[in-house]
């Protein structure tokens, strides 16, 4: 069914459940919280007559919400003092994008029609039967060549071999040639910046390299089906884990049924002949 003799690469972005982060609506949030919290504790005790444990747990559970969205609060304070106010440089792990979903990330592709978006970078790898064979969520937004030699890894452990040819966007130039190191023969990655050679200039130009870049377009459209059928663009879950779980639930559909459908494909063929 698949001999692992290509791989190709890319990363998309999930979104999270949130609305575009300011500091006004992160504020807010907080306010409407931290109010709503407590008053839903004086509901759930107005009736209570005597010691009631579950009443006592649901007390102490209200509690520890409380205090978490205070926590976040404080932050939100802080980050907007010291960014508005003081004029500083806050790194990234610092920020926070929602007290609702505080594991967000923002994240910058240097798309013309989406800025920025808020979620998780997604890392999927693909063979040339259009299976996945790879996906993980990311955390932060580390650079797409940064998961070279690591799917490489994967992929000889799951194949027992390296691919023959390998594709992915743009890279720098140690992307491109530690893949060769590995016993890949074709390395399909476009030089990113910098003044290309005339040696790399003919070889971006070349028939092999040009089938290598058609091969790995065809990721955008295998990134398209869990978006568009799985619903895997946005999710409605709340919190890290429930978050990954989205994704693999996306995912997993997907590799079934290309599954079936390649083990469907011989059969096809006996019934035409």
């Amino acid at each position: 069914m698949e001999d692992g003799a290509k791989l190709r690469v890319d990363t998309t972005v999930v979104q999270t459940d949130i609305p575009h982060p300011t500091d006004n609506t992160l504020l807010w949030d907080v306010v409407r919280v931290v109010t709503r919290l407590p008053r839903a504790g004086i509901e759930r005790t107005r009736t209570i007559r005597g010691k009631d444990v579950c009443t006592d747990m649901a007390i102490k559970e209200l509690r520890g919400q409380i205090e978490h969205c205070r926590h976040l609060g404080d932050r939100v304070i802080d980050r907007a003092r010291r960014r508005v106010l003081l004029g500083e440089q806050l790194a990234t792990d610092e920020k926070i994008y929602s007290i609702f979903e505080p594991h967000t990330d923002l994240i910058k592709r240097g798309k013309l029609r989406t800025l920025v978006e808020c979620g998780h970078k997604v890392f999927l790898a693909e063979s040339a039967a259009g299976l996945i064979t790879q996906y993980e969520v990311l955390r932060s937004n580390p650079p797409d060549e940064f998961h070279v030699a690591f799917s490489l890894q994967r992929h000889r452990q799951s194949f027992g071999r390296a691919p023959n040819c390998t594709a992915q966007i743009a890279a720098s130039s140690v992307s491109r040639t530690s893949p060769r190191a590995t016993g890949v023969q074709v390395v399909c990655i476009p030089q990113r910046g910098g003044k290309r050679t005339a040696r790399r200039e003919a070889y971006e130009k070349s028939t092999v390299f040009k089938d290598g870049q058609r091969f790995r377009a065809g990721v955008e459209g295998r990134i398209s089906v869990p978006f568009r059928g799985r619903g895997m663009k946005r999710c409605h879950a709340e919190g890290r884990d429930r978050f990954e779980m989205w994704v693999g639930a996306a995912v997993l559909p997907t590799i079934s049924l290309r599954i079936a459908a390649l083990l469907a494909r011989p059969l096809r063929k006996r019934k035409a002949a």
